[in-house]
């Protein structure tokens, strides 16, 4: 998943972590659009691969995400992200007309639980999800040994099975921390989804994909979701937000009930008002002193 990936147990539990692993590089052989012998990467060299449950599973939550974020979690802009920009690979900048003319839409994927094609011209990317997929797997297997304190880190996607102090990257400067808070229940997610780690040349082309308009993301340079769904829910749905018009973002995370840490591009921090229910911040960078903790969130104005 060319990310790091950490699983942190108690001494007596030690014994489940290798498998830990094992799930997550099983995972990654299913999910991965990179490694040649992996599923995705086969489906979108061949335009057909074979499914497997981790697949079928991760392709049916991916139509769920769709349907739910009005099509702004879209997993064909594999179309932008892999044949454009390469990322992660050989990057360049997509030109705009490059991009005009990239293919993008759910609907030109079809599976079932043995096979998947895809039209020609399209490409799959299961990077808006796949960490937090990995996450959920791996805590399951932690689940069903009776463990109940282990935290699941694959980069910015965590579960902490039980309470767990969090720190929170500083988008401006990667050696320092934006905030730190403690969980105030067992058994939550928390994601993040920046433009800041991404990107070719500028954080004008980063890897967040609007598939609406094919253009990466412009409106935030942050967004951090703590919560009791799933992590590949979490993953998901801030992947969603942060291509969203700032009004449906907001609008759209109040709905989930999430607590939500969000850095706009205009460098102000809004912090969900449902804060407490799920963290208890004890640090807060001095950039971010005065933030609208206790307001009505003032998100960005859309520029028109």
């Amino acid at each position: 998943m060319a990310t790091l990936v950490t699983i942190t147990a108690d001494k007596e539990d030690e014994n489940l972590i290798a498998d830990g692993f094992n799930i997550m590089k099983s995972v990654e052989m299913s999910l991965s659009s990179y490694d040649p012998k992996a599923n995705v990467f086969l489906l979108n060299k061949n335009l057909h691969a074979k499914v497997d449950n981790y697949l079928y599973e991760a392709l049916l939550l991916s139509k769920e995400y769709y349907e739910k974020t009005d099509g702004y979690f879209d997993i064909t802009v594999g179309s932008i992200t892999k044949d454009l920009y390469r990322f992660g690979e050989d990057e360049r900048v997509a030109t705009l007309d490059e991009l005009d003319g990239a293919k993008v839409g759910f609907k030109a994927l079809w599976f079932d639980t043995d096979k998947a094609f895809l039209q020609k011209g399209f490409k799959v990317d299961l990077g808006g999800m796949g960490k937090g997929y990995g996450v959920d797997k791996v805590a399951e297997h932690f689940r069903k040994n009776g463990v109940s304190s282990t935290v699941i880190a694959a980069s910015g996607d965590i579960r902490c099975l039980g309470l767990c102090r969090v720190e929170v990257q500083n988008p401006f400067n990667d050696e320092k921390v934006l905030l730190s808070f403690e969980t105030q229940k067992p058994d939550l997610g928390i994601t993040t989804s920046g433009n800041y780690n991404r990107y070719v040349t500028s954080t004008k082309n980063n890897h967040l994909i609007d598939p609406k308009t094919k253009r990466a993301q412009s409106s935030f340079i942050s967004i951090t979701l703590v919560g009791e769904l799933k992590s590949s829910d979490l993953d998901a749905y801030a992947t969603a937000a942060s291509v969203m018009p700032p009004h449906k973002a907001y609008a759209f995370l109040e709905s989930l009930g999430v607590g939500y840490i969000i850095v706009q591009s205009d460098k102000k921090m809004v912090i969900s008002p449902n804060k407490e229910k799920y963290m208890k911040i004890d640090f807060l960078s001095d950039t971010f002193k005065k933030y609208p903790q206790d307001e009505k969130n003032e998100p960005q104005k859309e520029k028109k």
